[in-house]
């Protein structure tokens, strides 16, 4: 095995099957299989976060830049659903790890359509929002929020992950340079009971029990 990264406590590694990061104890790898029953249409169709995106009276492909990837979840259903998604993430072992998800995915019958308009960028998407040379017609925003969970609730591989990641330091500047692309619609995922992002009151909210989409609409 090789080690690529090391991070706090947490070692970003190769086997034969991919990459994967491991305390010693816990391990996760980048994986969408389980998220497979998600993808069909009679479940795929009351996603919140597909809801909250959806643009009326729009033709063609919409293309919609995630400015905050992570493992890249929402992406999957959003892609499954019909947009082309670009994902930016930051931080290069989450980059890694879902780098290593799109290609093992694109494998697999049930997925490989929806991977197929999933492209990342390992970037910061603040910096590349700034110079970006198309039009997003819907851009997602879901900044890291302290204690999002509480920690008996969160899936024991996904507590490696909480040490790579930090809560969004620039709420604004994010904001900012989403707003400056003039999108159709920016989505912002946020705690059912949290602050608006940047404090930027929106269009309107579609909430569910611990998740709130705050969607805002540019004219």
């Amino acid at each position: 095995m090789d080690e690529i990264n090391k991070t706090f406590e947490a070692v970003l590694r190769n086997d034969e099957t991919g990459v994967y990061l491991t305390d010693g104890e816990l391990m996760m790898r980048g994986d969408f299989t389980d998220m497979i029953p998600r993808l069909k249409p009679q479940n795929l169709n009351g996603e919140l976060i597909v809801k909250a995106a959806k643009l009326k009276n729009f033709e063609g492909t919409p293309i919609l830049l995630d400015a905050t990837a992570g493992m890249g979840e929402d992406s999957l259903l959003l892609a499954a659903s019909g947009f082309n998604v670009k994902l930016y993430e930051y931080d290069p072992v989450i980059a890694a790890l879902l780098r290593d998800s799109l290609r093992l995915a694109a494998d697999v019958p049930e997925l490989c359509d929806a991977v197929s308009r999933m492209e990342l960028y390992e970037e910061d998407s603040i910096k590349a929002m700034k110079d970006l040379k198309y039009v997003p017609d819907v851009i997602l925003l879901d900044p890291m929020f302290p204690k999002r969970q509480k920690s008996g609730l969160i899936k024991k591989k996904f507590q490696l992950l909480q040490q790579l990641e930090k809560p969004c330091s620039d709420e604004t500047g994010l904001f900012s340079a989403a707003s400056g692309l003039h999108p159709k619609k920016i989505v912002v995922k946020r705690p059912l009971k949290g602050p608006f992002l940047a404090d930027k009151k929106p269009s309107y909210s579609l909430k569910g029990k611990a998740i709130r989409y705050d969607c805002y609409l540019l004219p």
